[in-house]
């Protein structure tokens, strides 16, 4: 048998156990999981820096969220409340034909297989939420490790498998494989997706790799949910009265935000639609002296990198589009931010397009008016956000629902970097953000991509 064989083989013999299990034991999974990552000390936050060049206080900070996630669906788990079980009596009397008794509930999906991302080596990967809630409502998980950190994955899930060895579960409730050294097909990713007995799958990435996985997983002759979690450039509106009121304190929240984790957040504000004025070229110019001003960041992988230069070279010859500095070959990833007007950016799809790295394209408007008109061209999105007084808003409706046809979460007077996890977070939107967006993988209700209603009738 192959690895992913073996593993699915495995992940499908401990879920005929694992998912007849009470909630209590999967929560005390979970909890065990988090106390044994919290345990792996500095040692798992070092290991993380080397391999990504992400901060050490970003990745204290990333574990945190991690343990903290998972002891929040562990709570979940443990209160059964997600299983959502109705009831409809029976009445035996009823004419011409007794009714029958219904009961309804939700019941895990089987064996998830799921991809570490590359931006979160921890919150999105091994034991990020993806794994959280699948284990939370009993189904077993296949993590495919992301090649950019492989020793952290490593420590993570020899955490994990340290947690289900104190609680006597089967191997096979987790699993996690490797891609082998010049895997450019893969393969292992390929063959995972189209096993047979895999019943689900979640990704964070790419809109070419999440793509690809997706369509393997419909062109199965038995087709499955595949959640991927793909491109947005997350639109920001600053309404004119707002900019007046507030474009210092913005100019320093924009860069704050497009500058994070040198760019490469899935909520990176890429686009900032203005009304052609004074006060908006000026918190541009102020904008754009704050990101020249910003060392250039090391990404994650050369390959970013270079994607990320090619992109900015490629934006700055398009006709109609001025770069407010100059793309720099130097080591690093340089911030840097484009403008146009908005009838440039309306035609064009490539300016719609995420840039993976600190870099923002400003949409200069004629008129507010113009906003709805940008919006309306716009794909889906994971976010999309609104700075605007009070009646700049009121007056504001036509362009909020449109935002809300586009987007999975709507922020107003905020910015859409960092996503709090809880019971009310959608992180998810319309395709090409998502592949479904009917749902999240943020919060508690992310477990709703790896469960299905059961009913059981009954004459009384």
């Amino acid at each position: 048998m192959s690895t992913v064989d073996d593993a699915a083989t495995l992940a499908w013999a401990a879920f005929r156990d694992y998912s007849r299990r009470p909630g209590a034991e999967r929560a005390q999974l979970l909890r065990r999981i988090a106390d044994c990552i919290e345990r792996l000390g500095d040692a798992l936050i070092e290991t993380a820096s080397r391999e990504t060049s992400l901060p050490l206080a970003r990745l204290a900070g990333e574990r945190a969220r991690t343990t903290a996630q998972l002891k929040l669906f562990a709570d979940l788990a443990q209160e059964g409340a997600w299983t959502d079980e109705r009831i409809d009596p029976a009445d035996p009397s009823r004419k011409p034909i007794p009714k029958p008794r219904v009961r309804s509930a939700f019941r895990p999906l089987g064996p998830v297989a799921v991809f570490g991302a590359s931006n979160f080596p921890l919150a999105f990967s091994v034991a990020g939420g993806d794994t959280a809630a699948a284990l939370a409502v009993g189904c077993t998980v296949i993590v495919k490790a992301h090649p950019g950190h492989p020793r952290t994955s490593q420590l993570v899930g020899d955490a994990i498998r340290h947690a289900m060895k104190d609680l006597n579960l089967p191997a096979g409730v987790f699993s996690l494989l490797f891609e082998t050294e010049g895997d450019e097909t893969h393969e292992l990713a390929r063959e995972l997706v189209g096993h047979p007995l895999i019943k689900a799958g979640a990704f964070t990435g790419s809109t070419r790799g999440g793509l690809a996985l997706w369509r393997i997983a419909q062109s199965r002759p038995e087709p499955i949910p595949f959640f991927a979690e793909m491109g947005s450039v997350n639109p920001v509106f600053l309404f004119p009265k707002a900019l007046e009121n507030h474009g210092d304190a913005l100019a320093t929240s924009l860069h704050a935000s497009i500058t994070g984790s040198v760019g490469q957040l899935c909520t990176q504000p890429g686009l900032i639609f203005l009304v052609d004025s004074g006060v908006a070229r000026a918190l541009l110019t102020r904008l754009s002296d704050l990101l020249e001003a910003t060392p250039p960041g090391v990404m994650l992988t050369p390959s970013m990198l270079d994607a990320y230069r090619r992109a900015l070279v490629a934006r700055g010859a398009t006709p109609g589009v001025d770069s407010c500095a100059q793309v720099h070959e130097g080591a690093g990833a340089r911030a840097l931010l484009h403008v146009t007007d908005s009838k440039t950016f309306i035609l064009s799809s490539e300016l719609k397009e995420e840039i993976f790295g600190p870099a923002s394209l400003a949409v200069l408007c004629p008129s507010v008016q113009d906003f709805l008109s940008c919006a309306e061209s716009l794909p889906g999105q994971l976010t999309a956000s609104v700075y605007a007084e009070p009646y700049e808003l009121d007056a504001s409706g036509e362009l909020l629902w449109t935002l809300e046809q586009k987007a999975g979460r709507l922020i107003h007077n905020g910015l859409p970097t960092g996503v709090e996890v809880g019971t009310a977070m959608m992180h998810g939107g319309p395709f090409p953000a998502t592949t479904d967006s009917r749902f999240t993988s943020v919060g508690t209700r992310s477990i709703f991509r790896f469960v299905r209603p059961v009913a059981w009738q009954s004459p009384t």
